[in-house]
C-alpha cells in the first residue's frame, strides 16, 4: 500500500465518527433550499419573511396592517427594517421565535397562513449571521406595556438554540407593535424580483394592508390600502379522513385519548360525525368495532381502517378554514397598483387535494392605458384614438404587445417571485389553449398579449415544491381547478377583445366615410346652388347622424 492511499476504515472508527446533526447545521450549509442563494435573492427573501410575519401576526390580532420596510446597501451588504404595528411579542417568545429554526404557531394548524413552517425569519436571521457576523436587533412592545423589549439575537447553530447577546426596556415610540432589523450580504436591484416589485404585489393580494418603502438614495414609495376591512379570521379544521396518511393515522391512534374507535374518528377528523364513523368502522371490518380502543389498534388493522377511511363517503372539507381575497378585492388591488383597460376576476369554488382544502382566484388586466385603440362616448356615439399614456407605473408587472404575458403568482396572499417554471400555476396557463379566445399563443409558451394574469391559490397546507416556497407542486387537482379559473377570465377577455376588434373595424369605415364628406358637401352645393355656409351645416348634420346612428345602436344593445 502507498503512503498516499489511506487505510480502510474499521467498523468502529466509522461509527465514531457518527454523530447527530442539528437542523440549523443542515440549512447552514444549505441555505439555498430556503431561498438564500445569490445577494440578490437572499435580500428580497429577508424582506419577504419578515413581512409575511407581520401581516400574520397583524390579521390574527384584528388590526389592520401598516408596515414600514427600510432598505439601504453599500456594496454587497445591506440593513434591512422591518417595523409593523400589530400586537407585539411576549419577551420570553422573542429569542425563541428569532432565534431557533422550526419554532412556530403555525405547523401543526390546519387553517390558512403565509406561515408554515416556523423557520423562515429566523433563517433570515441565521442568513445574516452567516455572511455579516452580526445578531437579529428586536424590538417589540405589547399593549398597555410601559416600555418595550429590546433584544439582539443570534442562532448557535450547533444546537439549535438561540443566543441573546443584549436584553433591556426600553422608551418606544410606538404603543404596540415588532421592528425587526437584520444585516446581511445582499444586493437590492431593480426588475421583477425585487424588493419594490414584491412590495407592489403584496399590495394587489392585501388590498387592506398600508406599506412604506423607504429605500437606498432616499427613494420613498407609498403603497396605500384599497380598503378598511380585514379578511375574516380562518378557522382551523382537523385532519381529512380523505388526506391522512397511514403513518400519521398510526401515530394519531398511540397519541389518542379517547377510550373508543368511534369516539376517536368523530373527535379527531373533519367531516366525520356519528354516522359516517360507524360506515368507517363497518368498511375497516372485524376486529375492528366501535369500542375498541385506539392506542391498542394493531398495524394490520390500522391498515385496514386507513383504506376504510379513503373508501368513506366523506363530505368534502369545509371550507371555512380558507379566505380567499375576493373578487372585488382582488379588482381593487390591481386597479389601485397595475392600471389596465379591462380587468376581469373568478374565485372557483372550494376543492380538495389529498384531503386538503384549497381554492383558486384568477384575475387577468389587459392593455396599458390608451393601448385599447378606440374610445366611445357613450351618451354621442363619436369615437376617437386614444393616446397611450406618458408614464408606466408598473413596467414589470403588465408585458408590451410583443411580450409574453406577465404571470402575477399568489399563494396564500404571498407573492411567488422565483421558479416560475417549476410551479403548477405556470404548467395551467402554458396547458390553457389561448388561442381560443382570441390570443396569439406560440407552442409550449406563454401567450403574447399586453397582459398580466393573476392567480392565487389559498389553502391550509400550500404543496410548496421547497421549503424556499417558490412554486407550487402541480398536483392534478391543483391544475384543473387553475385552469377552469383561467378559462372563465379567459371567456371574458374574449368577449373585450372581439368588442375591441369590432370597434376598431367600424371606426375605419367610418373615418373612410368621413374623408368623403367634405367632398359630398362641395357636391351639394354645386347642384343646389347653396351657400358655404349652408354647405358647412349639412355636412355637420350628415357628421352628426353619423355617429347618433353609433349611439343608438349602444343603447339598444
Amino acid at each position: 500500500m502507498s503512503d498516499r492511499q489511506a487505510a480502510a476504515a474499521t467498523a468502529q472508527e466509522m461509527a465514531g465518527r457518527q454523530k447527530e446533526i442539528s437542523v440549523s447545521e443542515f440549512f447552514l450549509k444549505n441555505r439555498h433550499l430556503l431561498g438564500f442563494d445569490t445577494p440578490a435573492k437572499s435580500l428580497v427573501t429577508a424582506v419577504k419573511e419578515a413581512v409575511d410575519n407581520a401581516l400574520d401576526a397583524c390579521e390574527e390580532a384584528g388590526v389592520l396592517p401598516e408596515i414600514t420596510v427600510e432598505v439601504r446597501g453599500r456594496f454587497e451588504r445591506s440593513w434591512v427594517a422591518v417595523e409593523d404595528n400589530g400586537p407585539g411579542i411576549v419577551e420570553s417568545q422573542i429569542a425563541r421565535i428569532f432565534g431557533k429554526l422550526l419554532y412556530g404557531s403555525k405547523f401543526h394548524k390546519l387553517s390558512q397562513s403565509r406561515g408554515q413552517q416556523g423557520m423562515g425569519i429566523s433563517a433570515a436571521g441565521m442568513y445574516g449571521q452567516l455572511t455579516v457576523g452580526k445578531p437579529l436587533h428586536i424590538i417589540s412592545r405589547i399593549e398597555g406595556e410601559p416600555l418595550a423589549s429590546e433584544l439582539y439575537v443570534s442562532i448557535d447553530t450547533a444546537n439549535n438554540r438561540p443566543d441573546i447577546h443584549k436584553r433591556k426596556r426600553i422608551a418606544w415610540s410606538r404603543p404596540h407593535g415588532t421592528r425587526v432589523e437584520m444585516e446581511l450580504e445582499g444586493v437590492n436591484q431593480g426588475g421583477p424580483h425585487s424588493v419594490e416589485a414584491y412590495l407592489k404585489l403584496t399590495a394587489i393580494a392585501n388590498p387592506h394592508v398600508s406599506i412604506i418603502y423607504k429605500g437606498p438614495r432616499g427613494k420613498e414609495l407609498f403603497f396605500a390600502r384599497a380598503c378598511d376591512e380585514l379578511p375574516p379570521r380562518p378557522k382551523e379544521i382537523k385532519p381529512h379522513p380523505g388526506g391522512v396518511e397511514l403513518g400519521r393515522l398510526i401515530q394519531m391512534l398511540n397519541g389518542a385519548k379517547n377510550r373508543s374507535l368511534h369516539q376517536f374518528l368523530v373527535d379527531e377528523f373533519s367531516c366525520v360525525g356519528e354516522k359516517t364513523a360507524r360506515e368507517i368502522i363497518q368498511l375497516a371490518g372485524k376486529p375492528l368495532s366501535e369500542r375498541s380502543y385506539p392506542a391498542h389498534i394493531a398495524h394490520a388493522q390500522a391498515n385496514a381502517l386507513h383504506r376504510a377511511l379513503q373508501k368513506a363517503r366523506v363530505q368534502k372539507p369545509r371550507p371555512d378554514c380558507l379566505v380567499p381575497i375576493g373578487e372585488a378585492q382582488l379588482l381593487e388591488g390591481l386597479r389601485k397598483e397595475l392600471p389596465a383597460e379591462f380587468y376581469t376576476a373568478a374565485t372557483r369554488p372550494p376543492a380538495s387535494y389529498r384531503g386538503n382544502p384549497f381554492q383558486v382566484e384568477v384575475a387577468i388586466a389587459f392593455a396599458r392605458p390608451g393601448e385599447a385603440e378606440i374610445d366611445v362616448d357613450v351618451a354621442s356615439g363619436r369615437m376617437r384614438k386614444k393616446q397611450p399614456a406618458e408614464s408606466d407605473p408598473a413596467p414589470h408587472l403588465i408585458a408590451h404587445k410583443d411580450e409574453p404575458v406577465r404571470l402575477l403568482r399568489f399563494a396564500n396572499r404571498v407573492p411567488l417571485l422565483y421558479q416560475q417554471s417549476s410551479c403548477a400555476i405556470t404548467k395551467s396557463v402554458l396547458q390553457t389553449n389561448w388561442r381560443a379566445y382570441g390570443l396569439h399563443q406560440p407552442k409550449g409558451a406563454l401567450p403574447i398579449a399586453p397582459m398580466a394574469i393573476v392567480v392565487h391559490v389559498a389553502s391550509v397546507w400550500v404543496p410548496y415544491t421547497s421549503e424556499a416556497k417558490e412554486a407550487i407542486e402541480p398536483y392534478p387537482e391543483l391544475v384543473r381547478e387553475i385552469k377552469l379559473g383561467l378559462q372563465q377570465c379567459a371567456r371574458r377577455l374574449s368577449h373585450f377583445l372581439q368588442r375591441e376588434r369590432t370597434l376598431q373595424h367600424e371606426y375605419e369605415q367610418r373615418a373612410y366615410i368621413e374623408t368623403y364628406l367634405p367632398h359630398i358637401g362641395v357636391a351639394l352645393q354645386e347642384i343646389l346652388g347653396l351657400d358655404d355656409g349652408t354647405r358647412d351645416g349639412v355636412v355637420a348634420r350628415l357628421d352628426d347622424a353619423l355617429h347618433a346612428n353609433r349611439a343608438a345602436k349602444r343603447r339598444s344593445s
